[in-house]
């Protein structure tokens, strides 16, 4: 399907729970959240009609997100059947890796073909503050348990932060010379209510390209990253600039949370529930939404904040 402005929709990105075992500082509270009653909630099967229905207008890529997906107790049952759907082409998630040293065989089993990983730094303590709840080895038992079960591709990605880890650009880069896997540089973005990161953490990713002078820069494969590679590298370094660089134009996605709202965009505070319908209404509430979609969200800054009234946790990360 083709929105108002000429693009083409071809990627959902579905939330599954609001719920996280960690608490990372841009995207969610530091005491959680306030759980929702489960009906207010999608229930598995209308995930799936949801799929379904966006499938039916094009949709091939589907994204399983959360708050964390893995703890969802019935991810497998969605990630199967979600997987089966026709039309959809690539199914993909994005963890923290936590529990992915049980869970990656049996969700490539499942179904999944690819997975990305989020982590923003190598050094344990570091980790465990970003985070405030979370240890790296079990995120690195994940990562390591993500290359052995063969997805297609293993991504990492890391949140770029002016005085957290910007001195680990190298470093973190040089994973896809050991592994063959990629790493994606992401500018942080000032949401909801992530307060507690000043100006200088928002930096922009020509900061990543002034510290790997070496990286050559690649064709593009179709998404929103611009492609590097290291020499020798086994994968690739990919640049996605949301602040610096918004790429609008070339959005092929919308959004559908947890709570059942779907969001044209993520910057937008426009919601169009598709809670309690059936098939087919989801099907229309599906086509209103991406006839919806904005031509471009507003600038954003430390001082200028997104107007997405939810935090990433609420939304899909």
């Amino acid at each position: 399907m083709i929105d108002t402005y000429g693009r083409r929709i071809t990627y959902l990105r579905l939330s599954v729970t609001e719920l996280c075992n960690l608490r990372c500082r841009y995207c969610m509270p530091e005491d959680g959240i306030c759980k929702k009653d489960h009906a207010e909630m999608l229930t598995e099967d209308e995930m799936i009609a949801a799929v379904e229905a966006a499938a039916s207008l094009g949709v091939r890529k589907l994204r399983i997100t959360g708050g964390e997906p893995l703890v969802k107790k019935n991810i497998l049952s969605i990630c199967r059947r979600a997987a089966a759907v026709e039309g959809i082409e690539d199914l993909a998630i994005t963890t923290n890796g936590i529990a992915l040293s049980e869970l990656a065989v049996p969700l490539r089993e499942a179904g999944v073909n690819r997975v990305n990983i989020s982590l923003d730094t190598l050094d344990p303590e570091k980790y465990h503050r970003i985070t405030r709840v979370g240890t790296l080895d079990k995120a690195w038992a994940g990562i390591e348990a993500a290359l052995a079960a063969g997805f297609d591709r293993v991504k990492i990605n890391t949140i770029l932060i002016g005085g957290f880890n910007e001195d680990e650009i190298t470093s973190l880069a040089a994973l896809t010379q050991k592994y063959p896997l990629d790493v994606r540089f992401i500018e942080l973005m000032p949401m909801y209510d992530s307060g507690d990161f000043g100006k200088a953490a928002y930096l922009p990713n020509t900061e990543v390209r002034k510290r790997l002078p070496d990286a050559v820069a690649q064709e593009n494969d179709g998404g929103v990253a611009e492609l590097f590679r290291l020499p020798n590298a086994q994968g690739q370094i990919g640049l996605i600039s949301s602040l610096s660089n918004h790429f609008c134009a070339a959005c092929n996605r919308i959004r559908l949370t947890a709570d059942g709202k779907l969001k044209p965009c993520l910057h937008s505070p426009q919601e169009f529930s598709i809670k309690g319908m059936t098939r087919e209404q989801m099907r229309a509430q599906f086509e209103h939404t991406i006839f919806s979609k904005p031509e471009q969200h507003e600038d954003l800054s430390a001082e200028q904040r997104s107007q997405a009234g939810r935090n990433m946790n609420q939304i899909g990360g």
